[in-house]
């Protein structure tokens, strides 16, 4: 019997195996870099979303005698459709969630042209019953008219109604991400001395959220606690909730506004 001989330059099946051993390890290797490089990508394509939001923003003050923007609760928006952004969103089916004109109708969108995709960080994979959600970003409670939730929430805090009256514009928020469990309006509001999250900041970026600030700089700022950086949960995680420790909230709480002085 004749035994055929391999042609030269035909592999084993040792080396086969070795082969796709190498490649599977180089595979395993480089998929969390390539996840890293992804993640990355669209945290700046959200920080770049946030910066027209605040752009925006200063336009319209600029526009307006150094007015700032509507930014009103729920019920007003629903009623007077005259907000920075004018869709209230839920987990359920509400016409907010998927609605893009409720965005294109709002205050802030002639200065935006029209667009509707700065309103989302790509990092949001929210979804409510009609679709994915439109926002991910919220106005601090404290920048902004907030029409009739003037001084109802934090009285001892100043309402800024102008750009000018924000005294420390590099240290005071505006816009964020907000955590997919408690976003509905665009009125990030906590009532900052009861040591409590009802609002809580997102945290889609490695632990972080970004958020813009009245001088116009972005900032990703990731947050020190567990329970600061829970995880979405479908329908919402229910609640208010006191804080495992003093960091996260103090922090926001510092970067919201100032306390009023007495005259």
């Amino acid at each position: 019997m004749q035994i055929r001989k391999l042609s030269k330059g035909a592999f084993t099946l040792v080396e086969m195996l070795v082969v796709i051993a190498i490649i599977a390890i180089l595979a395993a290797l480089l998929l969390p870099a390539l996840k890293g490089a992804k993640d990355r990508a669209r945290a700046i394509e959200c920080e770049n979303n946030i910066r027209q939001l605040s752009l925006a923003l200063n336009l319209y003050a600029d526009e307006n005698m150094d007015l700032l923007v509507n930014n009103h609760g729920i019920q007003e928006t629903m009623d007077l459709k005259q907000n920075w952004a004018n869709n209230i969103e839920d987990w359920l089916s509400s016409d907010g969630n998927t609605n893009l004109t409720t965005l294109t109708d709002g205050k802030l969108s002639p200065y935006l042209s029209l667009s509707t995709t700065v309103f989302k960080c790509p990092s949001d994979r929210s979804v409510a019953e009609n679709g994915p959600r439109i926002r991910s970003f919220s106005l601090n409670s404290l920048v902004g008219d907030p029409g009739n939730l003037t001084n109802k929430f934090n009285p001892q805090l100043t309402q800024f109604f102008r750009m000018s009256d924000i005294p420390n514009p590099s240290q005071i928020y505006v816009f964020l991400d907000e955590h997919p469990d408690t976003i509905n309006d665009g009125f990030f509001m906590n009532r900052w001395d009861e040591y409590r999250w009802g609002n809580l900041p997102a945290s889609y970026h490695s632990g972080a959220g970004n958020l813009s600030f009245a001088d116009g700089h972005i900032e990703t700022h990731r947050w020190v606690l567990e329970d600061t950086r829970r995880p979405g949960v479908k329908g919402g995680a229910g609640g208010t909730f006191v804080p495992a420790g003093p960091e996260d909230y103090n922090w926001m709480k510092e970067h919201t506004s100032v306390r009023k002085t007495v005259q």
